[in-house]
């Protein structure tokens, strides 16, 4: 392993991000399971990627017989694209009618903004101050951006909406909503006046926000005043679309209507595959207006995995299973928060759950016990992450083919690695 990390930052530069203290070298999958060159095998509960599981076989199947047939790039007919477009846009509300295929969730999230912005003639863009919608340029303006900091390309953040550190303490729910909104009114009326507004990009269920629960009736004022001033409401569904809270689409889960949807990383099972999508008359302008391409989109490859993964959905009802295990995983997690006070808060929807990680008795996030306990877990054979504006929230992002019996796995996982860094853990952490 340490020859091979070694090779690895010779060739793709030291600091390459890899999880964990000691990297892991996997060399398999299948559905929630991975194994590692030792031999060690991993529940894994973090990769949405392969949503219908590590090394799929119907996917697969459809990579092989596709790429022995045919794949070149967008500039021709392919039925089988179109008819992927004309089966992945049923799946949305009426407004969302046409779509522009691409590689990354970050070359979607870049198109919703150019859109937006040709659509509104307005320039503005704003999102959350702990939010990551992407690594390119522009997007990348809209990462962890601090309240008030201007990086440029009018591009601005609002406080994340949440119940859990509120951005006061003491209000209502109704008050800590009508505070936020407040703050958003503002935010657009400042954009109207400096170069024009052109929307809101949110993702549907505030993922790297760490999934804080926003206040009653946020959601549907945060549209009202968008649409109110012509903007545009972008939902970004990279992270959660395609079944993962429970619903197909995570904007069904909060209950607001996205005027352009961002959809990309479980499309194709690890097939790179994205899509921006919105109405015909907002893709036609902009196609239209810009000619915008893309070499290795729209191949007739990407549409063959994405085509199976939804068969996979489908088939397999995996919406309703991810909500039912979902919901039993989230309460079991619930149960230990009385006897466990790190646990400061359990949330999410789904099959994506968050641990807001605290010291003791406080909602200070402990980012140092957050990040033993994910330590602690691969040592139990279980892969998950962190989240959350102070990367405290432990992550649960499963693939969407986890069950009740990897449930039973995790839990009884987590209970021990939970003894384990209580034992072990010698002063509070600052």
């Amino acid at each position: 392993m340490n020859d091979l990390l070694k090779r690895h930052d010779a060739v793709m530069g030291a600091g390459t991000p890899l999880f964990y203290d000691e990297p892991i070298e996997l060399v398999s999958g299948d559905g929630v399971w991975l194994t590692a060159a030792d031999g060690t095998r991993y529940l894994d509960l973090y990769n949405n990627v392969p949503c219908v599981g590590h090394a799929n076989p119907r996917v697969a199947d459809a990579i092989a017989r596709q790429a022995a047939t045919l794949n070149v790039h967008s500039r021709y007919l392919h039925p089988i694209v179109v008819e992927y477009v004309e089966r992945l846009m049923g799946l949305h509300h009426d407004g969302i009618e046409s779509a522009i295929l691409a590689c990354s969730g970050t070359e979607a999230t870049e198109l919703a903004i150019r859109i937006a912005r040709e659509v509104t003639g307005g320039h503005g863009i704003i999102g959350t101050d702990a939010t990551y919608h992407g690594n390119s340029n522009l997007v990348g303006q809209l990462s962890w951006l601090p309240q008030g900091e201007d990086r440029g390309g009018g591009i601005r953040s609002i406080a994340t909406p949440q119940r859990f550190r509120p951005i006061e303490p003491g209000l209502t729910d109704a008050e800590l909503t009508e505070r936020h909104l407040a703050e958003l009114a503002e935010m657009i009326h400042s954009m109207r006046a400096n170069g024009g507004f052109a929307g809101l990009m949110l993702c549907s269920i505030l993922a790297n926000e760490g999934l804080p629960n926003a206040p009653e009736g946020w959601f549907a004022g945060a549209v009202d005043l968008v649409h109110d001033a012509g903007g545009l409401i972008i939902g970004d569904e990279v992270q959660s679309g395609f079944g993962r809270s429970g619903n197909l689409w995570g904007y069904e889960t909060m209950g607001f209507v996205p005027d352009i949807v961002c959809m990309g990383k479980p499309m194709g099972n690890g097939m790179p595959v994205s899509a921006v999508a919105a109405s015909h008359d907002a893709i036609s302008a902009f196609r239209r207006r810009h000619g915008y391409f893309n070499t290795f989109a729209s191949s007739p490859l990407q549409a063959a995995a994405a085509n199976a993964v939804l068969d996979e959905i489908e088939d397999r009802d995996l919406v309703t299973s991810v909500r039912e295990v979902g919901d039993r995983l989230r309460s079991d997690l619930r149960s230990l928060q009385a006897t466990n006070p790190a646990m400061g808060d359990v949330r999410g929807c789904g099959l994506f759950l968050g641990i807001d990680w605290v010291v003791p008795g406080t909602t200070d996030p402990d980012v140092v016990g957050a990040a033993a306990m994910v330590e602690a877990l691969k040592a139990r054979g279980m892969l998950m992450g962190r989240a959350g504006q102070f990367n405290n929230v432990l992550k649960l992002r499963p693939p969407l083919v986890f069950e009740h019996e990897h449930a039973d796995l995790f839990l009884a996982a987590f209970v021990d690695a939970l003894a384990s860094t209580q034992t072990t853990e010698s002063a509070p952490h600052a």
